[in-house]
Formats: structure tokens, C-alpha cells, sequence
């Protein structure tokens, strides 16, 4: 079995390492480099959050599914994720300390408590006293008290607290770094001009700790961050006397009490502290305990403060308009035929212009769209409310389960209910994930539909940074199919499954878009065998779904040309047995690509789909997701050559193998680097 697959949770710790390449890369702009490094940092965060408390909990079953669902035994899996994890810290660690001289080089400097001016220091002072202090609560620790509540996303400073005259007896203390209120890094006077001073807010803390503590009378500080990863799943109860809604507010409180399932800490801190804390924790060899630098929740670093003199951008890049939009409204132009936005590369105005123009259009009378992680300044949101003010019946289809986003979208439902909007909340056990909008107007007695289908989130904050595809079209059948589904999340049957069956141009989940893409792959299998050329090119973020991979591998024995660009997770393994080898590459780039493109050659007609959903059995059997043929002919045209571009990328492109190597492709032809090469393409320079 191991030989088959790559267990999916090593295969994604392999994509956070194509993520610290990035970091790595000294091509890459330092401003950059530190995003990634962020990057690296948040999604670390989320893997153990999740994926390694899911581990967890699966050593506790000793099944041979459970086994067979993960490719290896937990165990196994979670051994090798910790030597993973620590040698990767200490590649973070040494990246780290080579920005912050390259930094230097800049006059940007990272101040710390003991390397402040005067100046610094009486302006540290002050901005404790004005801002910080009533924010900091710091906890004295006991061994006969039970230890506080650690917040999940928190960072801490654990301080170690002694008499110089007395060096035996040690005091230990906690403080939370109020982060979320105050900020984390804090700007620096300098007396040279072109000097930057950053501090990050926990040593104002700690340059201030005396001050904190001056009535203990203690006069010796040590002060060392960590903090704490938690299990982020939360189980949903059958009671039926509560809705869905009710059931994701007591899951968010439940998340609050998951069971730790990592602890990092600088590796300097004192010793009898770390033992303490690790006891309190009730941590043991089996949990993730990981010494690491200084800094912590590097995640913040994503946002480090603008003080830097050049950028060094190989090519200066923005979003543009797309140009059938130019001087035209988007309702106009969608009517009469369909256009493909590819984000960043297009500005997203045109998405939200359409759902302007249908709140103001007094012919539109109803509009439908589904919603999983909106921006928290949604104008798409807006949009719709002003609709729902100006008579229109609104229905928005609001994914109360999207991972990390519970919180905000039961806001954004009870907002939307306020203004007269319809919420759905979706169907028991199966998440909504298609992306979708149907807009209905009457016109001289006729009803007109139009919209869009996605690969991406309706969120004009990411659409800047990564890379999806959004068909707008007016087709006939694309809006019935779009209406059958709402109709489905509207009023929910126990099989689903038949009515989205019934869809023509959309591939439905649960079950349907698996069986069509089978079918697919099929007809190119037995064009191989008949000796004729058979191909597919697959773009996917994961893929992870075993009975897809063994039709790949079916395909590739076949002689199909099976060419595959998966972003993260990647669990198939190339087969010496192949007659075809399978080509996989994965590029990680300025922007996160995101989209999901499924091309199949069938016998010369280029069967091309853009889709929400990647290739894992959550998103095919537990999911509603949704793909939409392209059919016309300069759009299929345009996303064959994107796709082409990508696959020739050889600056980004690491190659997907058996040892998970990330080695870069770099075959030594003229370098194309795909986001430059596809933002060119699109842009006609």
C-alpha cells in the first residue's frame, strides 16, 4: 500500500517546504520572502490544528479502514511528521536570521529589549504606558492552581522571575500578548533618517517587565515566547430541537477546550519554566514539543510593516480591467456571450459590478448565489443588501461550516436576515462548496437568466492574490442546471443525488462529477489501447481521492499522456510500470494558485471544465461542488494556452516524485516563470 500512495499529510508538509523555498529563494524580493515565511508559519498552524489532532484521534482506532484512509498508520504518520516539522524549524530558523542581515543591509533592524538607544528606550516607555499596559494581565503560575486557559491563536511570554541577592527561588509568570488589539510590531524613532527600527510588541513587553512587576520586589527577568496549538475540530450534535446555526455557536465555544496538539517554544528559555509549563500542559513524548528561535505566530509577518526601500519586482504587476469591459456595463456583455476572468490577472470590478447593476436593474427580480468565505468588508455583500432594499428577492446560500470562517458567517447570516435576505444554511453532513449566482429578469415579458460559475471564493480581497477562474455566462442550460441545485439546497430531499443527475452542462458532487470524470478518463484509456492519442491535463490544489488515483494509474499503463499541476497535496505515485510517464509538477509563486481545470482530448473535441472542487473524496462524495464545461471556442482557446504556459514553467515549477524531493524543474531551456508568462499572455504585452 505504501508503495502506491503517499500518505497525504506528508505530502502537504511537502508543500509547505515549496512554500519556504520561496522564503529561501534570494530572487525573491525580501518583503516577500518574509510574507512567506508567514505563509509557511500560518499554514503550519492550521496542519496541526486539524490535520494532526485528526491523526490523533485515529491512533485511538486500531481498523484497518483507518489505515487504509490515511495511506500509513497514524503512528507512523505522526512520527514522521515531527522529524519533519523540527527539521524544517530549523530551516526556518537559519532563513530567518539570513533575512534579518539582508535587512540590514537595508538600515531595517529588529530591535529587541536589550539593543535600544536612550531615545528608544524612554519612547518604548511611553508606549507602554499609553497603549499597551492596560492590555497586559500577567498570571502568576502555582503548583497547587490549575493552569489558566491558553488561547489557541495566542502568543505568550512565559517569565521567569528571581532576586539577584537570592538565585535559588524562581517565580513564573504568564502574559498574553495582546496582539489582536494593539498590533505586533511597533515603529521606532532612529536618529538616522534612513534607519528603520522595528519592535515587536512582546519585547515592549518585555523591556517593561520591571516596571510590571516592581511591586514583587524581584529585580531578574528572563522572558521567553510560546504558545499552544489546539484541536480545531468540533463535532456537530443530532439534537434536533437546535438548528445548524445553534450547533456551529456551541461548537466555537467547544473548540475553546481542544486538546493541545503542539508546543513551541524558544529553545532558550529557562529550564525549570519549560518543565513547569509542559506538566501543566499534561504534554507527553507522544505530543508535538518543539524548541524553536525567538519569534513566534510568524504568521503576523505576513503583514510586516512597509519600510522597505526596493522591492526589486522583476516585473511591476496590477490587476486589469478585462477588456470586453471597458465602457460597458457587465450585464450588456454577459447577455450576449460569455466571458472568462482570470484572477489576479483581471481586476474582480466586474464581478461586483454585476451585482450592482442587478440591485439597481428594476427589471431583476431575483437573484441566488452561494457564499463560503466572504471578505470582511464584502462589497458583494453590499450588493446584495441593497438589492434585497430595492424589492429584489434575494437568496444567498451561506456555508455556516467553512473551516475557521464559523464566526464570521454567522454574522454575516444574521446581517443578511436583517435586511430582508433569504439565507439558506445548506444540507445535513455536506458542506456547499460550488460556486455559484443565477440573476432572473423579466424583459418585455420574457425572463432573462445570467451569472457565473467560479473555481474560487466570492471575495474580492483574495481574488488579489490568487489565481482562479470565473466563467460569466447567460447560457440557457448552464442557468437551469445553476437553478436545479439552488432548488436542491432550498428544499432538501434525502437523495439529492437524482435531480443533480439531471444537469447537462454542470458535473454536480456528491457521486455525479466523480462518475463523469471516470467516464472521461475512460473514453481516453480506450483511445490509448486502440492506439490513438489520448490525453488529460488535471489542475488541482489536492489530490488525495484513492479510486481516481488508480484510474490515473490505469490511464498512465494505458499510454494516456496524463499531465497534472497540483498546488499542495499529491498522494499518487509514479509507477516504473507506466507506459506513460505521468507528469506532475506544483508551482508555489508570488500568487497562491488556486484554480481547478480538467482537460480531456476526447478523440479531438477538447473536453475543458473549470470546477470547485479538488480531486478528494470530501470534496466528490460529501460536498456539493460544481464544474462548467467551456464550450466557447476563444475561451477554451485561452484556458488550453494558460494551462500550457503553466506546464512549461520551469523558475516555480518543482517536480511532484516519490521522495517528495521538490526539486525544481530548471531544464536549462529559456526560463518561464508561468504568473509572468500568464499575466503577459493575458494582458497582450
Amino acid at each position: 500500500m505504501s508503495n502506491q500512495f503517499n500518505a497525504r499529510d506528508i505530502t502537504w508538509l511537502a508543500f509547505n517546504e515549496r512554500v519556504m523555498q520561496e522564503a529561501m529563494d534570494e530572487n525573491v524580493p525580501l518583503h516577500l520572502r518574509i510574507r512567506f515565511l508567514g505563509i509557511f508559519s500560518n499554514n503550519l498552524d492550521e496542519f496541526f490544528r486539524v490535520r494532526v489532532a485528526g491523526l490523533k484521534r485515529a491512533m485511538d482506532f486500531k481498523d484497518k479502514f483507518i489505515t487504509e484512509s490515511f495511506y500509513q498508520p497514524p503512528t507512523k504518520i505522526l512520527q514522521s511528521i515531527n522529524e519533519i516539522v523540527i527539521k524544517q524549524q530549523q530551516d526556518f530558523d537559519k532563513t530567518w536570521k539570513k533575512i534579518q542581515l539582508e535587512m540590514a543591509d537595508q538600515n531595517i533592524f529588529i530591535r529587541t529589549a536589550k539593543s535600544l538607544t536612550e531615545e528608544q528606550k524612554v519612547f518604548v516607555r511611553r508606549y507602554f504606558d499609553e497603549v499597551v499596559e492596560s492590555n497586559v494581565i500577567p498570571i502568576l503560575l502555582h503548583d497547587n492552581v490549575a493552569m489558566p486557559y491558553l488561547r489557541d491563536k495566542s502568543l505568550y511570554l512565559g517569565v521567569a522571575m528571581r532576586k539577584k541577592q537570592w538565585q535559588y527561588e524562581s517565580k513564573f509568570a504568564i502574559i498574553e500578548i495582546p496582539s489582536r488589539i494593539v498590533g505586533r510590531f511597533v515603529l521606532l524613532p532612529s536618529e538616522d533618517s534612513n534607519e528603520k527600527s522595528v519592535m515587536l510588541l512582546e519585547d515592549v513587553i518585555t523591556f517593561n517587565l520591571p516596571h510590571i512587576f516592581s511591586y514583587f520586589g524581584y529585580d531578574d527577568f528572563e522572558a521567553n515566547c510560546f504558545k499552544v496549538t489546539k484541536d480545531a475540530e468540533f463535532d456537530l450534535d443530532n439534537d434536533i430541537k437546535t438548528t445548524l446555526a445553534e450547533k456551529i455557536e456551541k461548537g466555537i465555544k467547544d473548540r475553546r477546550k481542544g486538546k493541545p496538539t503542539r508546543f513551541v517554544f524558544d529553545k532558550e528559555m529557562d529550564k525549570a519554566l519549560l518543565e513547569f509549563l509542559i506538566r501543566k500542559l499534561h504534554l507527553s513524548k507522544k505530543d508535538s514539543i518543539i524548541p524553536g528561535g525567538k519569534i513566534h505566530n510568524f504568521r503576523h509577518f505576513m503583514d510586516f510593516p512597509d519600510v522597505f526601500k526596493a522591492y526589486r519586482k522583476p516585473v511591476e504587476r496590477t490587476s486589469f480591467d478585462h477588456p470586453e469591459f471597458l465602457g460597458k456595463r457587465v450585464t450588456d456583455v454577459i447577455l450576449k456571450h460569455d466571458v472568462l476572468l482570470s484572477f489576479p490577472y483581471h481586476t474582480y470590478n466586474p464581478v461586483i459590478d454585476l451585482m450592482r447593476e442587478a440591485a439597481m436593474d428594476p427589471d431583476v427580480k431575483t437573484i441566488q448565489i452561494t457564499a463560503y468565505r466572504l471578505a470582511s468588508n464584502s462589497k458583494i455583500v453590499n450588493a446584495l443588501i441593497n438589492a434585497a432594499r430595492n424589492g429584489k428577492e434575494v437568496t444567498v446560500m451561506l456555508e455556516l461550516r467553512a473551516r475557521f470562517d464559523e464566526e464570521s458567517n454567522l454574522e454575516w447570516k444574521e446581517i443578511l436576515e436583517q435586511e430582508g435576505v433569504k439565507v439558506l444554511v445548506g444540507i445535513p453532513n455536506k458542506k456547499v462548496h460550488a460556486k455559484l449566482c443565477v440573476i432572473k429578469k423579466r424583459v418585455n415579458g420574457k425572463t432573462l437568466q445570467y451569472g457565473f460559475v467560479s473555481t474560487g471564493n466570492f471575495n474580492e480581497k483574495t481574488a488579489k492574490i490568487y489565481g482562479d477562474h470565473l466563467l460569466m455566462t447567460s447560457d440557457r442550460v448552464i442557468m437551469a442546471d445553476i437553478n436545479k441545485v439552488f432548488n436542491t439546497l432550498r428544499k432538501p430531499k434525502n437523495d439529492i443525488i437524482p435531480v443533480l443527475k439531471t444537469c447537462k452542462k454542470l458535473m454536480v458532487c456528491p457521486i455525479f462529477m466523480r462518475e463523469k470524470i471516470v467516464q472521461h478518463i475512460d473514453r481516453e484509456i480506450e483511445e490509448a489501447r486502440a492506439g490513438r492519442k489520448a490525453e488529460m491535463i488535471i489542475k488541482v490544489n489536492s489530490l488525495s481521492d484513492r479510486n481516481l488515483i488508480i484510474k490515473l494509474y490505469e490511464a498512465a499503463e494505458a499510454g494516456v499522456v496524463v499531465k497534472m499541476i497540483v498546488r499542495g497535496i499529491y498522494c499518487a505515485v509514479n509507477q516504473k510500470e507506466f507506459k506513460q510517464k505521468i507528469q506532475a509538477i506544483s508551482i508555489v509563486d508570488e500568487y497562491l494558485e488556486h484554480a481547478r481545470v480538467m482537460y480531456f482530448y476526447n478523440k479531438g473535441s477538447e473536453d475543458l471544465y473549470i470546477s470547485s472542487a479538488d480531486w478528494m473524496t470530501r470534496n466528490l462524495d460529501y460536498r456539493i461542488e460544481a464544474a462548467v464545461k467551456i464550450t466557447q471556442k476563444n475561451l477554451k482557446k485561452e484556458l488550453l494556452d494558460i494551462l500550457h504556459i503553466q506546464l512549461s514553467d520551469n523558475v516555480k515549477a518543482r517536480i511532484l516524485d516519490k521522495k517528495l524531493s521538490n526539486k525544481y524543474v530548471g531544464d536549462g531551456k529559456t526560463k518561464v516563470r508561468s504568473q509572468i508568462e500568464t499575466y503577459n499572455y493575458l494582458s497582450g504585452k
